[in-house]
């Protein structure tokens, strides 16, 4: 058996992922927790010397929670999330509708309607690239099934595509506007793009990049990147648009975004190397 020390360290470095493919899978930030704790429990218990790949081993694990709890939802015959309906205002954070946005709500209501078995094999095969061979334990099928599995919910998720991808479009275009705001130390063309009540978090590495820490509403957001943003660029995070910055070429800072409407309600900044690392980040041309 390993330290525990060791052991907990080895699982928090794990955690940022464990946590996205729990929430990609159930839509709820709380069950995603619960689901990642669960698996915690699972490692503590288990002989860790023994498993070779901790990273694999362990999105097995959650992956298998998940399924466990999207079937006993159905079971107990839960009502899908809405049309376009986020989870209950009143018991989401700001953070759960961080997540929300970066998943995206329409695809949510998609991959909520979709069989859980369904759901569990395009999550992990289409967002995260596991194997149809490492699926199948997971789902208890065979690795045809389980490809036939995420065919069958891909089909359902690219009926939703045009709406997404108009919408992308959209937030692409606000995201500019604010790049080209900023740049030009164009103050009220920052304020029209930013939601009243938005907010700049940071996270503590890139706290200590700006030596500035949370700043909310809109006078002081857009009074902080007034003449900023030089180096930064349109990028997609995760399949979501937002921002990235990079110096000689190396990624410094990526800033996920949220939007309420037509304005900007939210730019988180990362910078953490290992933060940095685990997100999937594609340039747009400008």
């Amino acid at each position: 058996m390993q330290d525990k020390d060791f052991l907990a360290r080895q699982f928090e470095s794990h955690r940022a992922h464990l946590g996205a493919v729990a929430y990609r899978m159930l839509g709820s930030r709380a069950e995603a927790e619960d689901a990642v704790q669960e698996a915690w429990l699972r490692l503590a218990r288990s002989d860790s010397a023994t498993i070779g790949n901790l990273g694999g081993w362990l999105t097995t694990v959650v992956a298998r929670i998940c399924l466990d709890m999207l079937r006993a939802r159905k079971s107990r015959r839960e009502e899908p999330l809405a049309p376009g309906t986020p989870e209950p205002a009143a018991e989401a954070t700001d953070q759960e509708a961080m997540l929300a946005d970066t998943i995206g709500v329409a695809l949510l209501v998609v991959l909520d309607s979709l069989k859980p078995a369904e759901r569990v094999a395009f999550v992990l095969h289409d967002m995260f690239d596991l194997p149809f061979e490492d699926i199948a334990a997971i789902v208890g099928r065979t690795p045809a099934a389980a490809r036939q599995l995420a065919s069958r919910a891909r089909r359902r998720v690219k009926g939703a595509q045009p709406d997404q991808e108009a919408d992308a479009a959209r937030r692409r275009g606000i995201v500019e506007a604010f790049l080209t705001a900023a740049r030009d130390g164009d103050l009220a063309g920052l304020l029209r793009v930013l939601d009243p009540e938005v907010v700049f978090s940071p996270d503590a590495a890139a706290e200590r990049m700006g030596n500035v820490g949370e700043v909310r509403g809109a006078d002081h957001v857009a009074a902080l990147f007034k003449g900023r943003a030089q180096a930064a660029k349109p990028a997609l995070i995760d399949g979501v648009v937002g921002i990235a910055v990079a110096f000689g070429g190396q990624l410094r800072i990526a800033m996920r975004v949220t939007f309420a409407g037509d304005r900007i309600a939210g730019l988180e900044a990362i910078a953490d190397p290992g933060r940095l690392a685990a997100l999937s980040m594609t340039p747009l041309e400008t």
